[in-house]
């Protein structure tokens, strides 16, 4: 099998773009635990 030659600008925009997805599921999480925090001040906490 012959080896694709990766440029360093792709391995950037491919970085980046891991960056992004991670970035989007760190929201995610902390929206969560800051929805959890809020049910758990009300009383209500639900796991």
């Amino acid at each position: 099998m012959k080896k694709k030659k990766v440029t360093f600008e792709e391995l950037l925009k491919a970085n980046r773009r891991e960056l992004l997805e991670d970035e989007k599921q760190m929201e995610k999480i902390e929206e969560r635990i800051e929805a959890r925090r809020l049910d758990q001040k009300a009383g209500n906490a639900s796991y």
